[in-house]
């Protein structure tokens, strides 16, 4: 009898656990501001999540295909994506000031000005990817030198670096309007998005790179129009969302002009945003310099590592995107404990999480390296690069949820500070330290990889105990 009544327990969890996975799926119509936290939690990570897992498909979608064309195309890919994070440093940190504000204003019960955000952020990401494309496509070639590659790989691939800055104005609008709709709390629309986009660079990327009929054989060319295409197909689903869908945030005509004290705020949030975001990926182009010293096959087994972090980052990404979405709409609602508690809450889930996943690359590196290429001396390069980096997936997972808890409170300074610290004026200094000066070679990289991202989540934790997040007004 007593058996019995624990399944039934047991059976009626279950059913509440699929009944509210399928309502984080489809869409929620949840008061974030209220109810139970872990639900709330629950409701907003699960499809923002999915949403990172299907950004991370498309890095690892085309470093699957491409790595068939040879080492060389896999290191110009890696070099062009290190030149690229400052495309998505700039769009991450324009999404970083729009989801302080929207978030607020959500939270405030203002739709209204939320729409008129939105406009002005999508606005200000046009107008920012013109000023980059321009001169990345001008100037493709000249990058790639800049960034070490060798004249063959130049002559071969700088088409594939063209196009994919020539389509950064794409990357920033996705970014940036997915922001918005999920700081609204409709996290679950910004993850049919990137299925959407995911289905047509999965479709095309081997069409367009191997020629499949009647598609033209491009190579790693092809590789960039798909990504491309596939994005900007989701943008346009994305514009037709926020004109006639049924979400939080509905444009309509009336919203769209520029309200300058509006335009002026959201850019002076997400400078803060951009700052941080630059430190932090620009520090990565100073690595692949460093790295690019010791050759092609180690720039490989670098990149293709980088990419199978990346597929497991992204998830815990998606996790302290949630975490900046609570802290804004229950700051605008006046609760300013529930943030903090929100904030407490995913940091642990996160730790787990991506504490299971460090034993397992420790434990079988070698099997998602092989993944991706047959060359052996790629695969030890990788292989040493994934285990090591591992040894800090603890303190990353914290430090992710801190520093969105600090942008989710309009505190986008104190992030850029602590950045700007310990990436640039510790970890690169390290890392050529260690790689260069101490012959350590790229493993003295990756140990300063894992130094400077643990002391950023330490000083990140002794910040947030402090509280004065809880007081920005935005």
């Amino acid at each position: 009898m007593y058996s019995s009544h624990k399944y039934q327990i047991l059976k009626g969890k279950i059913r509440i656990l699929l009944s509210d996975l399928y309502e984080a799926i489809a869409g929620t119509e949840q008061d974030f501001t209220n109810g139970k936290l872990g639900r709330a939690i629950f409701l907003l990570s699960v499809p923002m999540v999915l949403e990172m897992v299907m950004e991370s498909v498309f890095a690892v979608v085309d470093i699957f295909f491409v790595s068939k064309l040879g080492a060389e195309a896999v290191a110009t890919v890696g070099i062009t994506e290190s030149m690229m994070t400052i495309v998505y440093a700039i769009g991450m940190g324009l999404a970083v000031g729009t989801t302080a504000m929207v978030s607020r204003r959500i939270g405030e019960k203002n739709p209204e000005s939320a729409a008129l955000t939105s406009f002005q952020a999508i606005m200000t990401g046009v107008f920012v990817s013109l000023l980059i494309s321009i001169p990345g496509v001008l100037f493709a070639s000249k990058l790639l030198y800049l960034m070490g590659a060798d004249s063959k790989m130049v002559d071969q691939n700088f088409m594939y670096t063209a196009i994919m800055f020539g389509g950064n104005g794409i990357i920033m609008l996705l970014f940036i309007i997915n922001a918005i709709f999920r700081s609204s709390g409709d996290a679950a629309i910004s993850m049919r998005i990137l299925w959407l986009a995911n289905i047509v660079n999965i479709i095309l990327d081997p069409c367009l790179i191997f020629g499949l009929e009647p598609f033209p054989e491009l190579g790693i060319q092809g590789a960039a129009i798909a990504t491309n295409t596939g994005r900007g197909i989701a943008v346009i689903y994305q514009f037709y969302l926020l004109f006639k869908g049924k979400g939080r945030v509905k444009l309509m005509i009336r919203h769209l002009y520029i309200q300058h004290n509006v335009l002026l705020r959201l850019i002076r949030l997400s400078m803060g945003g951009i700052g941080q975001s630059i430190i932090a990926t620009t520090s990565w182009i100073g690595l692949m310099r460093i790295i690019a010293e010791f050759g092609s096959e180690v720039v490989a087994g670098y990149t293709i590592a980088i990419r199978v972090i990346i597929f497991t980052l992204l998830p815990s990404w998606g996790l302290s995107n949630a975490t900046a979405t609570l802290v804004g709409q229950n700051l605008g609602a006046g609760k300013p404990d529930r943030a903090q508690k929100s904030v407490l809450y995913t940091g642990k889930v996160n730790m787990t999480f991506l504490g299971i996943i460090a034993l397992v690359f420790i434990a079988f590196p070698s099997v998602f390296i092989r993944l991706f290429i047959n060359d052996p001396a790629v695969i030890e390069s990788g292989i040493v690069c994934l285990r090591i980096i591992s040894y800090g997936f603890i303190l990353y997972a914290l430090g992710m949820v801190m520093v969105q808890a600090f942008n989710g409170a309009g505190d986008t300074a104190t992030p850029t500070i602590i950045n700007l610290f310990c990436f640039w004026l510790f970890e690169i200094p390290l890392a050529y330290l260690l790689a260069i000066m101490m012959g350590y070679a790229e493993k003295g990289v990756y140990i300063a990889i894992i130094t400077a991202e643990s002391t950023m989540a330490i000083i990140a934790l002794l910040l947030f105990r402090r509280g004065k997040w809880k007081l920005r007004v935005v």
